[in-house]
């Protein structure tokens, strides 16, 4: 092929590579100029614009270039092969970093197919009728088969099962649900067959929301992710300096060609040094991990709660329904000489049944568990702040505080020391009289959680200082405290204002500071600390004023997150340090610094296909935070294991 040919040819080749597959850089590139926000296509299109625009002129007029630029054969290198490859491969790049994105969206997908396409829907006359999920309406009456998804949230009406909520939970143990137990949509049911009515459709069921918090989640942007941004600001500008100087040094004591090994040089410089790796540190990190946690029943609202979280060192947490089930339940029944349980039980729940108390509530429950139903009250009066009364199957039942057991006519005194021994366990004590005579004590408490002394422990050991507040008196949350250990400092009888007020003083002491709880009371204190971590199975306000979400509602769940917080920071630094090592090498390897030694010189081509790599490097060690075992604490073996 006659040399004067050649160059047609390459342009003819090259032509649509630039103008049409490369356009896209160019406009990007322009718009970062006029804006001032210089980024990686700044840099592809000053490098892609300076080879073939040098080549094009060469083949269209060569006259006008002097003697210097020419061969040892007198014709003009041109460099059309180099902007062909470099576009190439950044587009090649561009594709492999959108697959693995794509990749990170895979926890939302997953997500949104737990939802079934349709419900079978049970009319006034009984019948079921297949309808679509979305045609579904609240206080709608929904059959939920044996091995079905369950549509929406709902409340259990009738039927006994076990669900699986793993996927929403991230807790591995089906959940055994009965009449008036809530269910979640998207959860699998087990074996038996339910009838639920439809509490929440559409946007407004947990599943819904957990997607929009997950994907609003991965849109937000890091604190860390400042330092990159700052870096980029005067990272291109430095680099169009580098190429230039570089242009320069080459073109006045560079080997013969000097124009074009000053050319080629200053380009490899642009090309290396686009900043997308860097770019892509952070948010592919973020992407990554607020979708490993939706997995694992973390919801995260924002990147910055996460960062929060690997940095705290002081955890506050609310006794009532966060270490605690929040659901007081009947203990102890210790009967008095000459009375049986089972008697003492019924008359007592009786009375507490016209009563909305929680702790009588709790006592009702026991009857009820027992396959006790309350018997008729006559007479009923509360007395607040000393207990309640009634007559039942002609008996005269008392129950209350011992100061109310007295006027009754009944002495406490052959129960006291049982009594004093309940409540330094935490319990609140109940008395029972029976006709003017003592028949027992009732102990009621609120269990902790299953998890949480292990939860505790695993949180201890991972460097953070446990601070319990309480609404509660100072002997219950003594007693609480002593249970669950590694609790560090205790303040009881608290306000919802007090708990906020102890959050600042704690940051304002230099502590970083995660809250959790579930309660209205709590939300003040979870919006005054670092990072507010809210109960699943807690209120709205407590939710929305918190910036992780612990779907499962236990502290299990937290040990996940704050691995989960690790895991994504650390793997944050790493993808900033690879960056700018890559940088730090390879700008200074494009400019020519190996050549005084090793007469070692990059092409574009080379560069290219190292800045593409080095994206695809980024992105994939990102992916790794999806397959990284989280510990997990689960509640059935109250040990720290890796929930994969």
């Amino acid at each position: 092929m006659p040399s004067a040919l050649s160059p047609w040819i390459q342009l003819v080749l090259t032509l649509p590579i630039v103008c049409w597959a490369g356009l896209p850089f160019f406009q990007r590139g322009l718009a970062s100029l006029r804006t001032g926000h210089f980024n990686m296509f700044t840099l592809i299109m000053f490098g892609v614009g300076a080879a073939f625009g040098y080549s094009l002129a060469a083949t269209l007029a060569p006259a006008a270039f002097p003697v210097t630029f020419r061969l040892m054969d007198g014709t003009l290198p041109v460099y059309y092969e180099a902007a062909g490859v470099v576009v190439a491969l950044v587009l090649l790049g561009q594709v492999l970093e959108l697959r693995a994105r794509a990749a990170t969206g895979n926890a939302i997908r997953a997500l949104l197919d737990l939802t079934p396409k349709q419900a079978h829907r049970i009319g006034p006359d009984g019948q079921e009728n297949d309808v679509a999920v979305e045609d579904v309406v609240k206080g709608d009456r929904l059959r939920i088969r044996p091995g079905e998804a369950v549509p929406v949230d709902g409340l259990v009406l009738s039927g006994v099962s076990s669900v699986d909520e793993a996927m929403i939970t991230g807790e591995p143990a089906p959940v055994a649900k009965k009449p008036g137990d809530p269910v979640t949509g998207g959860t699998i049911n087990g074996t038996g067959s339910l009838e639920i009515e439809a509490q929440a459709v559409g946007s407004d069921t947990m599943l819904a929301r957990i997607v929009k918090m997950v994907a609003a989640a991965q849109r937000s942007r890091a604190p860390i992710q400042t330092v990159a941004d700052r870096i980029s600001g005067w990272f291109v500008p430095l680099v169009l300096a580098i190429s230039v100087l570089t242009f320069v040094v080459w073109y006045v004591v560079g080997p013969a060609p000097r124009f074009g090994h000053a050319l080629l040089n200053a380009i490899s410089v642009l090309i290396i040094a686009c900043p997308c790796a860097l770019g892509l540190a952070t948010p592919m990190s973020i992407m990554v991990g607020t979708g490993r946690g939706a997995r694992e029943g973390v919801l995260v609202r924002n990147a910055e709660a996460l960062q929060a979280l690997d940095k705290v060192d002081t955890l506050v947490v609310d006794k009532t329904g966060t270490l605690t089930e929040g659901h007081p339940r009947l203990i102890a029944l210790d009967v008095a000489e000459g009375w049986q349980d089972a008697g003492v039980l019924r008359l007592a729940a009786s009375v507490e049944a016209q009563s909305q108390h929680p702790l009588a509530q709790a006592v009702v429950r026991a009857l009820k568990d027992r396959h006790g139903d309350p018997a008729p009250v006559g007479d009923f009066a509360s007395q607040p702040g000393l207990g309640v009364s009634g007559t039942v199957d002609g008996h005269q039942v008392v129950i209350g505080n011992a100061e109310r057991l007295k006027l009754a006519g009944a002495e406490t005194a052959p129960l006291e020391t049982v009594a004093t021994t309940r409540r330094q366990g935490g319990a609140g004590v109940m008395f029972v009289a029976i006709d003017g005579k003592l028949a027992g004590l009732m102990a009621v408490a609120d269990p902790l959680r299953a998890d949480t002394q292990a939860a505790l422990a695993a949180l201890h050991a991972d460097g953070l200082r446990i601070v319990m507040l309480t609404g509660d008196n100072e002997t219950t949350a003594n007693a609480v405290a002593k249970t669950a250990g590694n609790i560090a400092e205790i303040h009881a009888g608290l306000k919802p204002q007090d708990k906020a007020d102890i959050i600042r003083r704690l940051e304002a002491s230099g502590a970083h500071v995660a809250m959790t709880g579930d309660g209205v009371n709590d939300a003040p204190a979870l919006a005054a600390a670092s990072v507010g971590i809210a109960m699943g199975t807690g209120t709205d306000v407590a939710i929305e004023s918190a910036g992780i979400t612990l779907a499962h509602g236990s502290l299990g769940a937290l040990v996940r997150a704050r691995t989960l917080a690790h895991a994504t920071m650390r793997n944050i630094r790493q993808n900033l340090a690879f960056s700018f090592l890559f940088n730090g090498i390879g700008i200074p390897v494009a400019a020519g610094a190996l050549y005084p030694v090793f007469g070692m010189l990059l092409s574009p081509m080379i560069a290219g296909a190292a800045m593409a790599l080095s994206s695809v490097t980024v992105v994939t060690n990102a992916l790794r935070i999806g397959k990284e075992p989280v510990a997990a604490i689960h509640p059935k073996d109250q040990r720290l294991t890796d929930a994969r």
